[in-house]
């Protein structure tokens, strides 16, 4: 099924609408697994009253999460949609409501407990995640080119919603950055005698044959294996894999003795946001730093700081 003509057809078009490879590879998931469902019946046999099956399927059978049904509605909504030109119209279908859970955050405290039992890349990296608010993916995708130490600041390309942002970047940490860079940099000179450079983005490697060898588009947390680009097919060295970064988080959490606490890469990202607020920012500079698209998402940390009760005291303390 993987080689069908049919999902070979409908790569083709997710990628000449220039999305990510990562929507590419989801959205071929969740199109391969519909068709699966209902016994390999050509989608163009198919329409709204299928899609509405699947999705109850989904819901009741295998009691999936509610963001895991919509990525899955808006794969099959482009198949119909955009690749075959046949829109599903109102499917009428309401999702579970789902219960507001807090992010776990850490303080400055834990933060540093976690770093200060880390070294090199690994402290680097979860250094970025605080200190920057980046994603896991975002901190891995950055080149030497998105640091810009004269301003404090760093650029996030083509993060979540494929947006760019600018967010701060501590001068704490210049020192660790120009090391990396310097370490890469120096990969990226041995790939290059080979022919090998660090995979470009889109069909920049086209435009621009000899950009891999732009110190600029250099990865500063560069994969320590080449591999063959999925799209161009072109030998090439990636940027480092969110397993490595992971799992130095998780000894890490063990050896600053919070194994206790829920503690992802995420956590950082979240604490990043949480301790601006409670420094007083107001919750737009926040809400642009993170890159969030709605106040109302940036407005979760709030809850979790208890700020909605700012001023009210517990009834116990009135007690004599």
């Amino acid at each position: 099924m993987g080689s069908s003509p049919f999902l070979n057809e409908v790569r083709a078009s997710i990628r000449l609408r220039g999305m990510s490879l990562r929507t590419e590879k989801t959205y071929i998931y969740w199109i391969r697994n519909y068709i699966r469902y209902h016994n390999y019946r050509h989608p163009r046999d198919m329409g709204p009253d299928e899609v509405m099956k699947y999705l109850g399927y989904l819901a009741a059978k295998r009691q999936v999460a509610i963001n895991t049904q919509k990525i899955a509605l808006n794969a099959v909504a482009f198949l119909y949609n955009q690749f075959l030109e046949r829109p599903l119209g109102d499917l009428n279908f309401t999702f579970a409501s789902r219960p507001r859970r807090l992010p776990e955050v850490l303080n400055s405290g834990e933060v540093g407990a976690i770093l200060r039992v880390m070294k090199g890349r690994d402290k680097l990296i979860f250094s970025l995640l605080f200190g920057s608010g980046l994603r896991i993916t975002e901190c891995l995708r950055l080149r030497v080119k998105d640091f810009n130490f004269s301003q404090g600041t760093l650029t996030v390309r083509d993060g979540k919603g494929g947006k760019d942002r600018v967010t701060i970047l501590s001068p704490t940490l210049r020192p660790a950055i120009e090391l990396a860079i310097s370490e890469a940099l120096a990969q990226q000179q041995l790939d290059n005698s080979k022919g090998i450079g660090p995979s470009l983005p889109g069909v920049l490697g086209k435009k621009y044959p000899s950009a891999y060898r732009d110190p600029a588009w250099m990865f500063v947390f560069p994969s320590t294996t080449v591999c063959t680009h999925p799209i161009t097919g072109i030998l090439c060295r990636h940027h480092l894999h969110d397993s490595v970064p992971r799992k130095a988080l998780k000894q890490a959490t063990a050896e600053a003795n919070m194994r206790h606490r829920r503690i992802s890469c995420h956590t950082f990202r979240h604490s990043f946001a949480t301790e601006l607020l409670k420094s007083g920012r107001d919750i737009r500079t926040v809400q642009e730093l993170l890159g969030h698209y709605d106040v109302k998402t940036t407005q979760i940390y709030t809850h979790v700081l208890g700020n909605q009760f700012a001023g009210t005291s517990s009834p116990l303390d009135l007690l004599g």
